[in-house]
């Protein structure tokens, strides 16, 4: 059900729960700011719960360096007298460390709503119909689209190639001088697409000016609406119960 929210809606939704989860300093509201979002895609994705977990591991990463860095370098810090004292969890430095690892945790999850349920294609059409995107960048974001997946198929084929060259077979992951050594063929290859794209765009009658007709462009519906305004109203209510309430 996500996947058919318009991409605008999803958007501004998304930005505004980054927001509110970047100001408030809470962990509860932090919490749940994972919690619901993680919520959202298990049940109206469908996203399966193990692959949240995978994809929440880089920002667990992330949120750990913030709390190892307050907890071992923040100057009021008194972890070492909470460890002597065996209250480490009690200390103020292991609050706000946990609070900006709920943070970081919650900026994934919330950014895993708009990036595992848009489809990018109808992100660009959303925009140009939207906000009049000019053409040029929809284009090209288009042919960028097309291009990428090409991009890594040449450069797997170009690993093949090497590896029966030098008769041995190809490495799992590739090394740093086999990924330099990638650069400048796939360059080539990157440039001679763009220019067979150029061509082809030109030869159907693409140009900067004239009027043009955008199709499959996303429209709002009823639905888009109230899903905005119940999101919208749930991160009011946890603002507003993070400042009526807050943490002791």
């Amino acid at each position: 059900m996500l996947s058919t929210i318009h991409p605008i809606v999803k958007l501004a939704v998304c930005i505004a729960w980054l927001l509110a989860a970047m100001l408030v300093f809470d962990a509860r509201f932090q919490l749940a700011c994972i919690l619901l979002p993680a919520l959202a895609l298990a049940i109206l994705g469908p996203v399966s719960p193990l692959r949240l977990l995978v994809l929440s591991v880089p920002f667990a990463l992330f949120g750990l360096g913030f709390l190892t860095t307050s907890l071992l370098f923040h100057r009021e810090s008194d972890f070492a007298l909470h460890v002597a004292r065996e209250a480490a969890f009690a200390s103020p430095a292991f609050s706000a460390g946990m609070t900006l690892f709920l943070r970081a945790l919650a900026c994934g999850a919330i950014s895993m709503v708009f990036a595992l349920t848009t489809d990018p294609d109808g992100m660009v059409r959303a925009l140009m119909a939207t906000f009049g995107l000019p053409p040029r960048i929809g284009y090209s974001l288009f042919a960028v689209m097309q291009l990428v997946p090409d991009l890594a198929s040449e450069a797997q084929q170009m690993r093949l190639a090497r590896a029966m060259k030098s008769g041995r077979p190809p490495r799992r992951i590739p090394g740093p001088f086999e990924l330099f050594g990638l650069i400048v063929p796939l360059l080539a290859f990157a440039i001679r697409r763009a220019g067979r794209t150029a061509v082809a765009m030109e030869a159907r009658g693409l140009s900067p000016d004239g009027p043009r007709t955008l199709m499959n462009a996303p429209r709002f519906r009823r639905r888009d609406w109230a899903f905005g305004l119940l999101a919208m109203g749930a991160l009011a209510t946890l603002m507003l119960l993070a400042l009526r309430f807050p943490a002791p």
